[in-house]
């Protein structure tokens, strides 16, 4: 799916194929919105690249984060996230545009 929406892999240590599917998403900039609906094995869309975000996505057991709209974190972050073996993707796209195209691939998002 990475391939499909143009996403750039920022943990390549990670082994992505050995890992499950990735059964449903979530976007926020609002990290107390994510631990609430964020669903486990999911992915997270945010422009937020600060380390809470990866304690969250540990926390909410997600499987990736995309961070959108060209925001990079910085290799502590991605060093962390490579340790809780959470897949980091960046994306040109804006957030919009990203969940769109997560959408038009058959992802659906948590209500609830």
């Amino acid at each position: 799916m990475a391939e499909k929406l143009c996403l750039n892999c920022l943990t390549p240590d990670l082994d992505l194929e050995a890992g499950p599917d990735v059964a449903g998403g979530h976007s926020s900039d609002l990290l107390s919105d994510v631990l609430a609906n964020a669903p486990a094995g999911g992915v997270l869309v945010t422009i937020q690249v600060h380390m809470n975000v990866i304690a969250v996505a540990s926390h909410c057991e997600l499987a990736a984060v995309i961070f959108a709209a060209g925001r990079l974190p910085d290799e502590a972050l991605r060093r962390k996230a490579t340790e809780e073996g959470i897949a980091l993707f960046s994306a040109s796209r804006s957030t919009f545009d990203v969940v769109g195209a997560l959408y038009a691939e058959g992802l659906r998002g948590h209500v609830g």
